[in-house]
């Protein structure tokens, strides 16, 4: 027999059932914040044994309560706490209060955004989100307005929101950068072939001289460039690394000798990927000498802005991500700087018709039909088919903040990491590897010989995390071991990051 309550329905006993539950939760969960520490749960091997279970199906079931009890004994005491002010280790952010609201809604409403039946107001919604937002990174023709219609107003918005859907911008909610960073390599994988070679990889596969083919991106790009050449069936060998200034940014130089390298040895380039906030260092690629570059080899230039896409939200530090307009394809992720829950992504593309690529119609789900009669049906525009409404979370959190609440809540943050990057700069037992442009400051104690340094640096993070509940990035370069603060929650005080620095210094 059923139990009495299985879903929310119209039914008053199903009704208080659920709020019940959630209730229940919410309670055992805000006692879980009893304290500010990012982490105080066990360590690895202590952590195995707690999880473990004698059978993940029992004969009869446990019934929520005795589950939630489980999870408050085993689980809650051993997950990490993004909303800490100890916790600065990843592009990993504490989330908005109104978007774990939203997450409640679009869970129990829990629409499919592959067609219109299964997501008819979410459909809308998410159309008139990437409306708004290609205006505000500048996917229009004109140049007499300034995207007044999306109520913003910097120097990389030209046009209005009417214009960036006139000149053909387009995009779609994904899982990540990963995802949106393949999208950008597939679709300009596509149209390389299709314009230059004549070729129909959609129908054909992939042409004979695909090993030729060649991908650009700074020897710190994410890595999500290999792993994406290798899904588009090109391998690793199509990706060419160019080589960083001091910045940590692109050498502009150096990737148009690697380009006209290439040619003169008879490769393929095809796409070129700006980094705009690299993972460890948030440093931001030359947007407009790459442009330049690309227009002259006639090949796609993709921006991943997975990090430093929230820049633009600061009317301080806007400017610095000025041109993203000129990429032919953007990585936006909003659970990085913008603090929604995980996951929440975005390629905006600045020739819709691009994504024909993608457009398969099946006559279950995307009849040709229903666009004729008004239906939109946005699987053809997306690596997946069943996706999250995760729109709702920037609607939600962009119209409850507002335009100067989200500058704020940014250059809070971009303005402690120069402060932190000023202060370890001072004290001669620290280096840091150079002056961030977003949020991320990576540094190390140096004790003058690298081994020495190398292991104390590993074992200050393991010290700090399991001694204190801090949880702070650990990275490479050169072969020496490098501490990493990434400062993407704005209630970090200076005070804070003072303190920090004392301890770390104290443990050396």
């Amino acid at each position: 027999m059923l139990p009495t309550s299985l879903l929310l329905t119209c039914h008053p006993q199903d009704q208080a059932e659920c709020r019940r539950i959630i209730q229940r939760t919410l309670d055992e969960i805000l006692r879980t914040f009893s304290n500010s520490k990012a982490y105080e749960g066990l360590i690895p091997q202590d952590l195995k044994k707690a999880i473990r279970l004698e059978t993940l199906l029992p004969d009869e079931g446990l019934g929520f309560d005795r589950v939630l009890a489980q999870m408050v004994d085993r689980i809650f005491p051993n997950l990490l706490r993004p909303s800490s002010c100890d916790y600065m280790a990843h592009l990993h952010s504490s989330v908005l209060l109104e978007s774990i609201a939203a997450e409640l809604i679009l869970t129990v409403f829990n629409q499919s955004m592959d067609s219109w039946d299964q997501s008819p107001a979410a459909t809308e919604v998410e159309l008139e989100v990437i409306r708004h937002l290609c205006a505000l990174y500048g996917y229009s023709t004109s140049e007499t307005d300034t995207a007044k219609c999306a109520g913003w107003d910097t120097a990389i918005t030209k046009g209005s929101v009417a214009d960036a859907v006139d000149a053909g911008a387009s995009g779609t909610f994904t899982s990540g950068g990963t995802q949106s960073n393949l999208m950008g390599l597939l679709l300009a994988r596509d149209w390389f072939c299709r314009e230059k070679l004549h070729h129909d990889v959609r129908q054909h596969g992939l042409p004979d001289n695909y090993r030729r083919f060649r991908i650009y991106a700074s020897e710190i790009s994410h890595f999500s460039m290999e792993k994406s050449a290798h899904l588009l069936g090109l391998g690793y060998d199509a990706v060419v690394k160019v080589p960083v200034d001091a910045c940590q940014k692109m050498d502009s130089q150096a990737l148009q000798r690697l380009m006209r390298a290439d040619i003169e040895a008879g490769n393929l380039p095809f796409c070129v990927v700006g980094t705009v906030g690299t993972t460890d260092y948030g440093s931001i690629d030359q947007i407009r000498e790459i442009s330049e570059l690309c227009q002259r080899y006639e090949v796609w230039f993709h921006a991943d802005a997975a990090y430093g896409s929230g820049v633009v939200m600061s009317s301080k530090y806007a400017s610095r991500v000025a041109g993203l307009a000129l990429a032919d394809s953007i990585t936006v992720d909003f659970h990085k700087m913008f603090m929604l829950p995980i996951s929440c992504g975005v390629f905006l593309l600045k020739d819709r018709r691009h994504f024909e690529s993608l457009v398969f119609h099946a006559n279950y789900l995307n009849r040709e039909e229903d666009e004729e009669e008004g239906y939109t049906n946005l699987v053809g525009t997306s690596l997946q088919t069943t996706r999250r409404f995760d729109a709702l979370k920037v609607w939600i959190s962009f119209q409850t903040r507002g335009k100067n609440g989200w500058s704020e809540l940014i250059t809070t943050s971009i303005d402690n990491a120069q402060y932190l990057y000023g202060q370890l700069s001072q004290l001669s037992d620290f280096e840091v590897v150079t002056r961030p442009e977003i949020s991320s400051v990576v540094f190390r104690l140096n004790l003058g010989d690298d081994a020495v340094s190398n292991q104390r640096n590993k074992q200050i993070r393991r010290i700090l995390l399991h001694q204190h509940g801090i949880v702070i990035g650990q990275t490479e370069r050169q072969g020496r071991v490098y501490l990493k603060f990434t400062l993407l929650n704005p209630l970090i005080t200076r005070e804070k990051l003072d303190g920090l620095i004392a301890l770390i210094e104290s443990l050396k």
